[in-house]
């Protein structure tokens, strides 16, 4: 099986050793995606996390269509949040982004993310054949 490098200007660079997304076969594995505005390449806000996760969902989404999919075609999401006191508010603004039935899920709460982030997602989509 041979693996394609993904790649979309529609959303941030890589900030380090790694692609924005790699397809194998029908799957593709999306990189974690911070809040940081594709042009600029900074936050789009320091203490606003509902802005920051639109941010998110909008460079996932952005990555997806490089890939050939979109949203929908997303069959899990990990997410991580600085502060667990979110997590009703990262539901809602998913909520926005996909419909039923949703991806798989895992929300975990971590220390700290790269540029001071306050949230962060990664995905796995598959495109159909």
């Amino acid at each position: 099986m041979s693996k394609t490098i993904i790649h979309s200007d529609h959303a941030p660079a890589a900030i380090g050793a790694y692609s924005q997304a790699v397809r194998a076969g029908d799957t593709v594995y999306i990189s974690g995606q911070i809040p940081l505005d594709p042009a600029t390449m900074q936050l789009v806000s320091e203490t606003d996390f509902a802005a920051q996760t639109h941010q998110v969902f909008k460079n996932l989404r952005a990555v997806c269509e490089a890939a050939g999919g979109g949203l929908d075609d997303i069959v899990k999401l990990n997410a991580y949040l600085t502060d667990l006191g979110n997590f009703a508010v990262f539901n809602q603004i998913m909520a926005e982004y996909f419909a039923q039935p949703y991806p798989a899920r895992a929300a975990v709460g971590v220390a700290a993310l790269p540029k001071g982030a306050l949230v962060e997602a990664e995905a796995v989509l598959v495109l159909a054949k």
